[in-house]
C-alpha cells in the first residue's frame, strides 16, 4: 500500500534537517567519551539511529583519511582531559574571585 500525496507531504514537512556542524558536533560529544550515543541523541532531541549513522560516516571518513585507531583513542583521551581542565580552571577562577571578596583584596 503506497502512501497518499497528503501523507507524502505530512512525513515532508516533520522531517528535520541538520547543517553539517550541527552534525559535527553531536558526533564530538559522542566521541568525547563522556557520553553514551543515546544520551546524546536523547539531550539533542535527535534519534539513536540518526546519531550512530553520524558517528559510523565521521568514524569512516577518519579512516579513510588515515587516522589510525590508536590516534582516535588518543584525542578522545586528550579531549576529555581538555574538558576536564576548563573546569578546574573555572573553580579556580571562581574560588579566585570569592577569596578577593572575602579577603578585601588583601
Amino acid at each position: 500500500m503506497g502512501e497518499t500525496e497528503d501523507q507524502k507531504t505530512r512525513n515532508e514537512k516533520t522531517r528535520r534537517q541538520f547543517d553539517d556542524e550541527f552534525k559535527k558536533d553531536a558526533v564530538r560529544l559522542v566521541e568525547s567519551g563522556n557520553l553514551t550515543v543515546r544520551q546524546v541523541a536523547e539531550d539533542l532531541g535527535i534519534s539513536k539511529a540518526t546519531l550512530s549513522n553520524w558517528v559510523d560516516k565521521a568514524r569512516k571518513e577518519a579512516r579513510d583519511a588515515g587516522v589510525t585507531p590508536d590516534l582516535a583513542a588518543e584525542n578522545r583521551r586528550l579531549r576529555k582531559e581538555n574538558e576536564q581542565l576548563r573546569m578546574e580552571k573555572e573553580i579556580l577562577k571562581r574560588f579566585s574571585a570569592f577569596w578577593v571578596k572575602e579577603t578585601g583584596g588583601n
